[in-house]
């Protein structure tokens, strides 16, 4: 064997070595089924990887809705930093999964991710003694946000974001309805001289007055291609405020005057985004703002409150299909001053995506307006069953794996995609 033959052979080797490691390690494979370690800080490896310019793959139905990425060493590094489970494929296999999940009697997508969406929580800047489910998933899943509130939302700053959560808020004027249980608190005393303070500030002269102007600057939001997501008391004040418009449903003690005693027949349902007919609770010492919370009418034992997401067609339905991406269908219950909704006061043209068939109550609901979207989900924290004002925050640390949390995490990353319209 001539010297020429061997040095020609060893090239070849070596070519086709090179073109195996880098075959091997072609494309980073982030997985959200049951062998993801850290379920809601794989959202945050995602966002940071699109803060850097990088398309991610989200992987619909495909275990568990996993994350496809052009490999880099720095994304595996910080992986491995945040604990996050990854698998290096071949991009032969990233081919082979991309084929599969393309086929048209499988219900999977792969759904482009561009841009890491600006993210604002609309909440007070001061410390409030309850928690908020979405900022602690932001926070531990390293996913930046920005805190802004009703200066910031009338002045226009809010549109200069995709994103808006609504903290656990009243966007009645009721102050939570807390009067009752904590007036004499210094926290609530406080709360009524802050919003009292900032409705003035901005020409105002009730609170209700100008969480109505806020409620209806977040809706043109809405119509102009933002997205909005709530939870707890924010879902159903919020869509109150809307169809109350021009009528005071706020007793004395929280406005200096009656509630409008013809008020339940003011109401206009063509305002709101997701409840009609609804019956106002007009005792202002209850801690209730209408029917559309099923909270003290509901007969669920705490062992069999669990609800079911729906299943959609991600090739059709993408949107939705990622909402719901999770590692499993049933999702443990959990309470808030609004812990679900009643079935039948849901419009007709509104999705539901989550839901206790047998007690009849909706957990998680979402629908478009213009060129947004806006999604709704009962319930204050999902791994604390009964959070009770002044309690401790969750350690999200000790449920990494949340199913719950997972659902607020997935609200936080579908704008990143190109929004397809929803087929209904």
């Amino acid at each position: 064997m001539n010297s020429k033959y061997i040095k020609y052979k060893l090239i070849a080797l070596t070519f086709l070595l090179l073109i195996s490691i880098s075959a091997k390690s072609a494309f980073l494979l982030i997985p959200m089924d049951d062998k993801q370690h850290e379920h809601l800080k794989a959202y945050g490896i995602a966002y940071w990887t699109l803060q850097n310019g990088i398309e991610v793959k989200w992987l619909l139905n495909y275990r568990g809705g996993s994350f496809l990425i052009k490999f880099y060493q720095d994304i595996e590094t910080e992986c491995t930093i945040r604990n996050v489970t990854s698998e290096v494929i071949a991009d032969v296999q990233a081919v082979n999964i991309l084929n599969e999940i393309a086929r048209p009697d499988v219900n999977m997508d792969a759904i482009k991710l561009e841009k890491a969406p600006r993210i604002a929580v609309y909440s007070p800047k001061g410390k409030q003694p309850w928690d908020d489910a979405v900022t602690l998933a932001l926070t531990y899943a390293e996913i930046p946000y920005d805190v802004i509130y009703d200066e910031e939302v009338l002045n226009r700053d809010l549109f200069n974001y995709d994103w808006l959560h609504l903290h656990h808020e009243d966007f009645t004027g009721q102050y939570g309805k807390f009067y009752a249980a904590f007036h004499h608190m210094p926290w609530y005393q406080e709360e009524e001289r802050r919003n009292e303070a900032m409705a003035k500030k901005l020409g105002f002269k009730k609170v209700s007055q100008l969480k109505l102007a806020v409620a209806k600057t977040i809706k043109e939001f809405v119509i102009n291609g933002g997205f909005i997501f709530a939870m707890c008391s924010a879902t159903d004040s919020y869509d109150i405020a809307l169809a109350a418009e021009g009528t005071d449903i706020c007793a004395s003690m929280y406005d200096g005057d009656p509630a409008d005693p013809d008020a339940q027949n003011k109401l206009d349902y063509s305002k709101t985004l997701a409840f009609r007919n609804f019956k106002l609770v007009t005792n202002p010492l209850q801690y209730e703002f209408s029917d559309i919370d099923v909270t003290e009418t509901r007969k669920v034992k705490r062992e069999a409150d669990y609800f079911t997401l729906f299943d959609f067609s991600a090739k059709w339905d993408p949107v939705p299909t990622m909402l719901c991406q999770d590692h499993t269908k049933i999702i443990k219950g959990f309470m808030g001053q609004t812990t679900a909704f009643r079935k039948e006061l849901v419009k007709p043209n509104v999705l539901i995506m989550g839901e206790n068939k047998s007690a009849g109550e909706v957990r998680y609901i979402h629908g478009e307006l213009g060129k947004g979207t806006w999604t709704f989900l009962g319930g204050h924290d999902p791994e604390d069953y009964q959070h009770r004002v002044g309690e401790e925050p969750t350690e999200l640390k000790l449920y990494p794996n949340s199913p719950g949390y997972r659902l607020i995490l997935n609200n936080i990353l579908f704008p990143a995609a190109k929004k397809k319209k929803l087929k209904t």
